[in-house]
C-alpha cells in the first residue's frame, strides 16, 4: 500500500516509516521540510493522491492555547478535504488516552476538537490512543518543577516506549478503518511521582519529589485513572529498564 505519514521526520513518524517500509509498504514521510504543510494547505493535494492510507502523527509548534487549537482543527481540516477529493481509504489519527477527561487544558482540548472533525469527515478512520512515551519522561519532570521541587500526582501511569507506538500505529494503518478508537500502553504500570522519584534517584538528580493530588497534567487535574487505558488496550513489548538499556547502549 501507499502509506502517507504527516509528521514522517518526527519522533513517531520517522520509525513508523521505517517499520511499514520493511513490511514492504511504500512509506511516503510529508512534512514542511519534504514541501508538505498541512497548515497551509503546501503540497497536501499532491502527496496524498493515490494513497491508500493518511497517517497523521504531527504536532503542533506551540502548546499556547488558541495556536494549538488553530493548529488541529486547520492542519486536519486541510488533510480530511484533500483526502476526501483523492479518494484515500483510511486516516489514521495518534491522539492521548484521557483526552477526553482532561478538557482543563488547552491541548487536549485542540485533541478533541481533531477527533471531533475525522469522526465527522467521510473519510473512514481510526484513532490511536497512545499513554505518555518513555521518551517524555524527562520533559514531563522539568514542566513539574517549581523552585527545584517536582510537584506530581500520585496517580496511575503506564508509559509506553516510541518504538511501540509505531508498531501500534502500522498495525492499526495496514487493517481494515475501526471508525473509532483502538488504545496502546506500555506493559508496566506504575505510579506517576514514584517512577520520577526512582528515576532522578538513578541519575543523581537531588530534585524532590512531592506527591500532590493538585498537581496538574499540562493544565488538567489528574484523576486515579486519567493517564492509563481501558480494558482491551493493546500493550507495548518494551519494560522500561530494557528502554534504558537501549538508550545508553545507543548513547555511547
Amino acid at each position: 500500500m501507499k502509506i502517507v505519514v504527516i509528521g514522517g521526520t518526527g519522533l513517531i513518524g520517522s520509525k513508523l516509516v521505517t517499520v511499514l517500509r520493511d513490511r514492504g509498504h511504500e512509506a511516503v514521510p510529508a512534512s514542511p521540510n519534504s514541501g508538505v504543510n498541512t497548515l497551509t494547505g503546501e503540497g497536501v493535494a499532491e502527496v496524498v493522491e493515490g494513497a491508500d492510507v493518511v497517517v497523521d502523527v504531527s504536532n503542533s509548534p506551540s502548546f499556547e492555547d488558541q495556536a494549538v487549537l488553530d493548529f488541529f482543527r486547520t492542519s486536519t481540516g486541510n488533510l480530511l478535504a484533500a483526502e476526501e477529493k483523492a479518494g484515500v481509504g483510511h486516516h489514521v489519527a495518534l491522539s492521548v488516552v484521557g483526552t477526553r477527561g482532561l478538557t482543563e487544558s488547552g491541548y487536549f482540548r485542540a485533541k478533541i476538537a481533531q477527533e471531533e472533525l475525522i469522526a465527522s469527515s467521510p473519510v473512514p478512520y481510526s484513532i490511536v490512543h497512545a499513554t505518555q512515551f518513555f521518551e517524555f519522561l524527562k520533559s514531563i519532570t522539568d514542566g513539574a518543577t517549581q523552585d527545584g521541587v517536582v510537584h506530581l500526582a500520585p496517580v496511575r501511569f503506564q508509559p509506553i516506549a516510541a518504538a511501540d507506538v509505531a508498531v501500534a500505529v502500522a498495525d492499526v494503518a495496514t487493517g481494515a478503518p475501526v471508525r473509532g478508537v483502538v488504545e496502546v500502553a506500555g506493559p508496566q504500570e506504575f505510579r506517576l511521582d514514584e517512577l520520577v522519584r526512582t528515576t532522578l534517584a538513578s541519575l543523581d538528580d537531588p530534585r524532590e519529589v512531592v506527591a500532590d493530588p493538585d498537581a496538574r497534567y499540562f493544565g488538567a487535574p489528574l484523576s486515579e485513572s486519567s493517564l492509563v487505558p481501558g480494558d482491551g488496550a493493546v500493550v507495548g513489548a518494551t519494560r522500561l529498564a530494557d528502554w534504558r538499556q537501549q538508550q545508553a547502549a545507543a548513547a555511547r
